[in-house]
């Protein structure tokens, strides 16, 4: 017998295979070759030709995870299960900065739902930031590069100029809403994408604008009070609206015969005291709503009061702030 017949019987040794070898796999036949008929992964749930990670209903999964929550204690509508899908319901409003829209936040397959506004800064490209510079006066960023870039109004400015207008939305809406001030809840902030609380009914329907009203003279005095207390609970922090008239403020139906007012549309907000124009802002906004409230048949001295008022909730003397509609 030859030397080598006495080692044809032994088995063969495998090739030792290294980590960056691209794997052989000998006893399956490549993707081309599977026989007719053979199942889609993609058709076991019934939604071949869509996205398979996505929810099996709605837009999208929530989006809760990861993002930036309101303040503690939260509501109890609130939806945080993992489990929850989005589902976008329509347009409630469009603006020069941000859209509004109206979104379901639900758990499948239990009563756990809940409307949503969700406010969406726009693209770098579509956004008419056109009046932010005396708003965004006193606000800083750790870089200087990014301030250079805000300044210029380049596309990574704009894009940098948003995400602040909608944390520093979010921001003030948590503080006044953990202080009690009517102002909607803000659930989220994801990007420069806002998930606020809905004001308005369960069919969807949005709480009229302030500007849409004709409200009688007890219900004028109502709401009245509630804005000046409004407007107070912003003074205690030192803030004020900055773009405040009768489209922003919204007039909810509480079914008792009584409406609550809530104040929105804070991306402006500003801080009185370290904007050099802070006392200027917060002037114009008490005498464009104390002019609203005058021409419907309220006493023109409301808009002293209520300047007075904000005044001393800042611990500034009245003359600081300029003058209202009456002194004019």
């Amino acid at each position: 017998m030859r030397e080598y017949d006495r080692y044809t019987d032994l088995p063969r040794r495998r090739r030792r295979r290294f980590d960056d070898d691209e794997p052989v796999h000998r006893h399956r036949p490549p993707a081309a070759t599977e026989p007719a008929g053979s199942t889609d992964l993609g058709e076991l749930d019934g939604r071949a030709g869509s996205d398979i990670d996505g929810p099996p209903t709605g837009d999208r999964w929530s989006t809760w995870t990861g993002a930036a929550h309101g303040p503690r204690p939260r509501p109890r509508w609130v939806v945080t299960e993992h489990a929850a899908v989005d589902t976008e319901l329509g347009v409630l409003k469009t603006g020069k900065e941000a859209d509004v829209h109206l979104l379901e936040r639900a758990v499948p397959g239990t009563d756990r739902r809940v409307l949503l506004a969700a406010k969406r800064y726009r693209t770098a490209e579509h956004r008419m930031f056109h009046r932010d510079a005396g708003y965004t006066e006193g606000r800083r960023v750790r870089r200087s590069r990014e301030t250079r870039a805000m300044a210029r109004r380049t596309t990574f400015g704009r894009d940098l100029l948003a995400g602040q207008w909608a944390a520093a939305e979010f921001a003030a809406l948590s503080r006044l809403w953990a202080d009690g001030v009517a102002v909607p809840y803000p659930v989220q902030l994801d990007g420069t994408e806002l998930l606020l609380e809905f004001v308005g009914s369960p069919d969807g329907t949005a709480a009229p604008r302030l500007a849409q009203l004709r409200p009688d003279p007890d219900e004028l005095a109502d709401l009245w009070l509630q804005l000046g207390d409004a407007l107070c609970g912003l003074a205690r922090h030192g803030l004020a609206h900055g773009d405040l008239s009768a489209y922003n403020l919204l007039v909810h139906s509480q079914g008792n015969g009584r409406s609550r007012l809530v104040l929105i549309d804070l991306p402006q907000v500003v801080d009185v005291v370290g904007n050099p124009q802070g006392p200027a802002f917060l002037a114009r906004d008490v005498a464009r709503v104390a002019e609203w409230f005058t021409a419907r048949g309220m006493p023109r001295e409301i808009g002293d009061a209520l300047l007075a008022a904000t005044a001393a909730e800042l611990r500034i003397p009245t003359t600081a702030l300029g003058r209202t509609t009456s002194q004019r």
